[in-house]
């Protein structure tokens, strides 16, 4: 592979945040209680999940692996960061950086991939509901999850195959707090004419096609419910999608904000800071969303604290 070419480099520079030297030490303290807050967040959800039998349905099923995705997400580039500003050190090696692009599209494609299987599910609860349970069963669900866990291991494996056959004989700086692969294909002194292909015809595939089937979801669950509209009906599906909507809502809109809008000069601040957005705010935020919207999570978790404190 790359090892080969002896002129290619062994590590690369992450310029980190743009924020100045003496605002470090607070920002550092910030982005700790983030992640933390989104690790111990999203083990909760899977630990209520785990522990209530009346969450042993297909969506909490879908939610529990999201919530893994999410911690997942998070760690593949907030302890490196963390690390970094903590030792004042910026540089990773080449085997890093390349492992951080990996696992940072193997999660993130997952994300995409659960959130579209979510947005089935609740197409079948609201548009299906007296065959809810046959077309959602268990069968189906592993099979979603496992099709996902695939393709985004495929997806993430064709994009690190291809960076490694680049050479990296210049300038090894990346204007970036973790290794973007899109800020290293600028780097490179090679022709990266087939990833630049391969990446747009996988995002069609990873991102554009699992976003439109969501958006048909929703669409089948507005017409369902514009055919009876009712007080209850409306209550109930804000009920059951309000959550989810919030946090594709989120996804999505780092991604088309980061992509589909492009910052106008060449500062690179812009796009530091959505990716902070996608890969510590939203991972953080979702717990919150799906805990505090749904009653199902509140009764859950108020069971086990009270179960907790009788047994004390």
């Amino acid at each position: 592979m790359r090892r080969n070419n002896q002129s290619s480099a062994s590590e690369f520079i992450l310029l980190g945040l743009p924020i100045r030297k003496e605002e470090q030490g607070m920002y550092y303290a910030l982005f700790l209680v983030l992640y933390l807050t989104t690790v111990l967040g999203n083990l909760l959800i899977i630990l209520l999940i785990r522990l209530d039998s009346r969450l042993h349905t297909p969506m909490y099923f879908f939610l529990s692996h999201l919530a893994l995705t999410d911690i997942s997400f998070s760690s593949v580039t907030a302890p490196k960061m963390l690390m970094n500003m903590l030792m004042h050190s910026q540089s990773i090696s080449y085997a890093g950086c390349v492992s951080q692009v990996y696992f940072f599209l193997l999660f993130g494609d997952l994300d995409s991939f659960l959130l579209t299987s979510m947005a089935y599910d609740r197409y079948a609860a609201i548009c299906h509901p007296l065959h809810y349970t046959t077309i959602m069963s268990h069968n189906l669900c592993f099979l979603l999850v496992t099709v996902s866990w695939v393709l985004s291991s495929a997806s993430a494996l064709v994009h690190t195959l291809l960076l490694a056959r680049l050479s990296f004989c210049g300038d090894n700086t990346l204007p970036h707090f973790f290794c973007d692969l899109s800020a290293l294909l600028k780097l490179s002194s090679s022709d990266t004419t087939i990833n630049e292909l391969v990446i747009l015809t996988v995002g069609v595939v990873i991102i554009t096609l699992p976003f439109v089937c969501i958006l048909v979801s929703y669409g089948r669950v507005g017409a369902t419910i514009l055919r009876a509209p009712s007080i209850k009906g409306i209550c109930k599906a804000l009920s059951t999608c309000g959550s989810h909507l919030s946090v594709v809502s989120l996804y999505y809109g780092a991604i088309i904000g980061l992509y589909f809008f492009p910052s106008a000069n060449h500062s690179n601040d812009k796009d530091v800071i959505v990716a902070v957005l996608y890969t510590l705010i939203t991972p953080m935020l979702n717990p919150f969303i799906y805990s505090l919207r749904n009653r199902d999570m509140k009764g859950a978790l108020g069971n086990i604290l009270s179960k907790r404190i009788f047994s004390v």
